[in-house]
Order: C-alpha cells, then structure tokens, then sequence
C-alpha cells in the first residue's frame, strides 16, 4: 500500500486541523480516520512525535487540560499554514485520491480473499469426498433421513396443537357469547319484574320524597305520635308526581338509581337551606326505617 501523506503532508495537515479548534492528540487520529472515511487512522507513533516536534519548532503551544494535552497552533503555525495555502488544496485532492485508492485496494483485497477461501473450501470438500469410505457416507445419508423424518413429526404436532388451538378458541368465543346471551335474559327478567313492581307499588319513591321534602318546605317538627295510614296515603298520592322530569329509560336498575340519587340531593338541599335539628334527625331515621323496609317488602315482592 502506497504512503497515504506524502512527505511533509502530514505535517501541514496537523497544523490545518489545529487551525479549526484546539485538540489533544487522540482528537487529531480520530479527525484523520474520519476524514479518510475510516480507511485509515494513524497510529500514536505517528501522531504525537510530529506534534512534539510542531511544539519544538513554534508552531504550537499545548495546555494540560484533565492530564491531557491540548495543542493549539500560534501566530508562527498560522503564517506558515498561510504560506502554503496552495499546498493545502493540493492535499485535500490528494485526500480524496488517497481514499479512492484504499476503498479499491481494500476491495480487491476482499475479493481476492473470498476468491481463495471458496477455492480452499472446494479443495477442502473434493479431498474430504474421495477420503470418507462407502459406510460412513451411508451413516450420513442414515442421519439426513432420521432428521427429515424429524422436522416432518415436528410439522405434524405444531400443526395438530395449531388444530387444537383453534377448536378450543372456537369453544371459548361460544361459551362466552352463551354467557352473554344469559346475563342479558336475566337483566332484561329482573328489568321486567322491577317495572311490574314499579307499576303495583303506587309510586312509593314519589310518597317517600313527597312526605320528607314536602315540594320544597321547611322540615317537619319534631317527632311526635304515628300520624293514621289514611292520612300517610294521603300524603303519598299528593306526591306521586314527584321526579316526573326524570326521563326513564330501557334499564329499570338503572333508573331506581337515577331515583335514590335524586331522592338523596333533595333531602341534603333542604337540610343546608333550612338547617337540621337532632329532633328532626330522629324523625328522619323512623320516616326512612319505615320507607326502606317498604321498598324493600316491595321489591322482594317481585
């Protein structure tokens, strides 16, 4: 392989590359190996001595930085560098040549390699062939088939558990779409029973908010005798309207909670509009002992 810098080329192109920015030496070899593409890098040997005789001459100046050195070009570096401006241009063609060649020689070295190899490979085959005996070729030939017979096995189980897989993916989908098919019967049976038990209990929500809300007014007084049935029904059917704006839906669970949500914020609005007593609180927990095990008797009715 030819010298890649000619004489004094290298010398020129360190202080070039000083020129650009401040390095320490192990910069300057990886900048040289990237600018030939990493066809070549110079060794340390080869680096370090030019720059220690660059210091020697005036031409750069280092500092220690972390226990390296960092060789920057001088005022001296820089008058010769502009010089030998010409020379500079020169180099950078005599670069890309330089790069041309290795990458051509690096190939024809590759091929003529590979070219050996394969040609080593079919001396190594040919002298194996006339040497192996007829009963170890046949011993050979007596393990391709057990191995062929081996893959063909594997074939056949990976594709009876791939068979399996499916059937049993197949069952599960069924399974799960029976299942689904029963939980929606039983909602749509209990949906029924809870509309049908909606309709016989007279609209026990509506008397239930109605007897504690009174549409909107001030909170009862305090707990005193059981008022008769009669007039609890009464009271009841006055308020049977209660909650009519909800608008109901196919989901009759669904709509019992959109109820007890509404029943819920109306008893705390007139609690924080009106205040609360503890006499009014005992009443409270009668009035809706009594109204939860209605609903409940109604509810189980079904």
């Amino acid at each position: 392989m030819p010298p890649v810098f000619a004489h004094g080329r290298l010398r020129l192109y360190l202080l070039k590359l000083l020129d650009e920015a401040p390095r320490h030496g192990y910069e300057v070899i990886r900048l040289l190996e990237e600018r030939f593409q990493g066809l070549y890098a110079p060794s340390a040997g080869t680096v370090y001595p030019r720059l220690a005789k660059l210091e020697a001459e005036g031409l750069v100046t280092y500092a220690t930085e972390g226990g390296r050195k960092v060789y920057s070009i001088t005022e001296a570096g820089r008058a010769e560098l502009a010089d030998r401006g010409g020379e500079l241009a020169d180099l950078e063609l005599e670069i890309r040549d330089s790069v041309t060649e290795l990458a051509a020689e690096i190939r024809n070295d590759v091929r003529g390699a590979a070219g050996d190899l394969r040609r080593e490979l079919r001396e190594a085959a040919s002298a194996s062939a006339t040497q192996v005996e007829d009963e170890s070729w046949k011993a050979a030939k007596e393990e391709l088939r057990k191995a062929r017979q081996e893959w063909k096995e594997q074939a056949r189980r990976a594709k009876d558990e791939s068979r399996r897989a499916r059937e049993e993916a197949q069952q599960a989908r069924r399974q799960a779409k029976e299942a689904q098919e029963r939980a929606r019967e039983e909602v749509q049976r209990i949906a029924v029973q809870l509309q049908e038990q909606f309709a016989k209990s007279g609209g026990v929500l509506g008397s239930l908010a109605g007897a504690w809300l009174g549409g909107g007014a001030t909170p009862a007084a305090p707990a005193g005798p059981a008022a008769p049935a009669a007039d609890v029904d009464a009271d009841a059917d006055a308020h049977v309207g209660w909650a009519e704006d909800l608008v109901t839906g196919g989901d009759p669970a669904r709509d019992l909670d959109r109820l007890l949500d509404r029943f819920r914020d109306e008893v705390r609005d007139a609690a924080r509009d009106h205040g609360v007593s503890a006499a009014q609180v005992a009443e409270a927990r009668v009035g809706l002992a009594a109204a939860v095990a209605r609903l409940r008797a109604t509810l189980r009715a079904g």
